[in-house]
């Protein structure tokens, strides 16, 4: 596989740097890499996401999936105090840094691990209230569409699925994917800008 951010050790010469952003209220101060997804700034799709997001009915923890460095989930980690959250991604380097800025932003209610073959390699009791993604569209379709089937197997009943996808990149099929999973009554779009779509899916 050629070094993309979805690879699992990033052959890019390692130059870090640190900035801060602000996301849903709270500061944070994020250390990034070459070889990692959007290293100069929170990418619009994360941040409609975060922005969007709204904790399930039910109890349980959230999973963010394709973790990156970590904005997703330490954003939702820092909102949600009373919930556990697992960040998850393929690259090394983007687990290490998740670490870093894990410690670095004083969020101690996350996971951060890091994966060879997808969401399968979880535990066998690990199931999730919430399971949010920025899918890595590089990565191909199957691969994609393979996060959201995994997604499912996951969630608890009553839980919730929440994905951000440009229409240009694969909106469409995403919708029918999730509607084939989930049913076409529980998918819905929560919203919807610069042609990003906030998809979210409840599982009955």
């Amino acid at each position: 596989m050629s070094d993309h951010y979805y690879s699992h050790s990033p052959n890019a010469k390692s130059e870090e740097r640190t900035w801060r952003y602000t996301l849903r209220g709270h500061q944070f101060s994020f250390t990034t890499d070459r070889g990692v997804f959007s290293k100069g700034e929170v990418d619009f799709g994360s941040r409609l996401l975060i922005e969007t997001f709204q904790a399930p009915e039910i109890d349980g923890s959230i999973l963010d999936v394709g973790c990156g460095y970590g904005p997703i989930g330490l954003a939702l980690a820092k909102e949600y105090r009373d919930r556990s959250v697992v960040m998850m991604d393929v690259n090394e380097r983007a687990c290490t840094l998740a670490e870093k800025n894990a410690t670095a932003n004083g969020v101690t209610n996350c996971d951060i691990r890091c994966y060879e073959n997808g969401v399968n390699e979880l535990r066998d009791s690990d199931a999730f209230a919430s399971v949010v993604t920025n899918p890595p569209i590089r990565a191909g379709k199957e691969t994609v569409h393979e996060i959201y089937e995994d997604a499912y197997e996951r969630l608890l009943p009553g839980g919730e699925l929440w994905v951000v996808i440009q229409k240009k990149q694969g909106a469409p099929s995403t919708k029918k994917k999730l509607e084939d999973l989930f049913g076409e009554e529980s998918v819905e779009v929560k919203a919807k800008d610069k042609g990003y779509f906030i998809f979210f899916a409840r599982k009955n």
